[in-house]
């Protein structure tokens, strides 16, 4: 059993390493090789990694943990052949990654959902909120959209008909409030949390800045956005992945993420 944590950025150094690390689909040959899968820090790492430490020895598959901070490099990492798999992503974000980056990929198994939840230092309800308030949202495309169906959820606005599989701000219809928009990356929205009226905050973003009581958090039920494991195609076939992928669907998993997480910012996928 191994655990390697890294801070990976995109520079020639670091791809020059994954290339020549021994790991990804060239080692995936050997069956008992180890399992090279990259993962967001916080909450994907901190669940693979209770995997790796309380469940992968007994089921015979030996896990090595690559940590990105990049939202674009775990993707790359795959489709080079630098990792076995990945953990940190939905299907629209992968959606998106495919049809702007192209490279081959399958979605493997659904493990959490991070729910949005709109945050605020002004207010205490969304009733509270006064005419022209400023709300801070993603400006990823799909936690965009994913974020303006939150506020129609809670009646803050109308999204033009037909508009829900790609909704930016161009498409609200109706903002009786007349709320104000601020698109901005999502690890900038704790933050923004002390200047806006209100902000929508991923849920591995706000567990990092420890934001507590939201206003709303977004249902898990029937969500699209869960995230889950993802790898080529060729790996997703492979019987280790196909173990690992029901380990983060396992009983001792749902346990762990209901104990450390509280069942608001990260919740197991349904």
């Amino acid at each position: 059993m191994r655990f390697r944590s890294l801070a990976v950025v995109l520079t020639a150094a670091s791809l020059a390493l994954a290339g020549c690390g021994g790991t990804g689909t060239e080692a995936a040959q050997d069956p008992n090789a180890p399992l090279a899968i990259g993962v967001s820090p916080q909450p994907h790492g901190e669940i693979l990694k209770f995997v790796d430490e309380e469940l992968a020895p007994k089921a015979g598959i030996d896990l090595e943990i690559q940590e990105f901070d990049d939202y674009n490099r775990p993707n790359e990492a795959v489709a080079n052949g630098e990792l076995d798999a990945n953990y940190y992503q939905h299907v629209p974000f992968l959606e998106e990654y495919r049809a702007q980056r192209g490279g081959e990929f399958e979605w493997v198994q659904a493990v959490h959902l991070e729910p949005l939840s709109i945050y605020s230092k002004e207010v205490r309800s969304l009733r509270e909120l006064p005419s022209g308030a400023r709300i801070a949202l993603p400006n990823d495309p799909a936690n965009l959209t994913r974020s303006l169906k939150l506020l129609q959820d809670n009646g803050l606005l109308t999204l033009k008909p037909g508009s829900e599989q790609g909704a930016g701000v161009r498409d609200v219809v109706r903002n009786p409030k007349d709320l104000r928009f601020q698109e901005l990356s999502s690890d900038q929205l704790p933050r923004a949390v002390d200047d806006a009226d209100a902000a929508i905050v991923n849920g591995n973003y706000a567990l990092k800045a420890g934001l507590r009581d939201p206003l709303v958090v977004e249902s898990a039920e029937n969500n699209p956005y869960a995230n889950g494991l993802v790898a080529s195609p060729a790996m997703a076939k492979d019987p280790r992945v196909q173990k690992l992928a029901e380990l983060l669907r396992s009983p001792e998993v749902k346990d762990f993420i209901q104990r450390t997480y509280g069942g608001v910012a990260v919740v197991p996928a349904s």
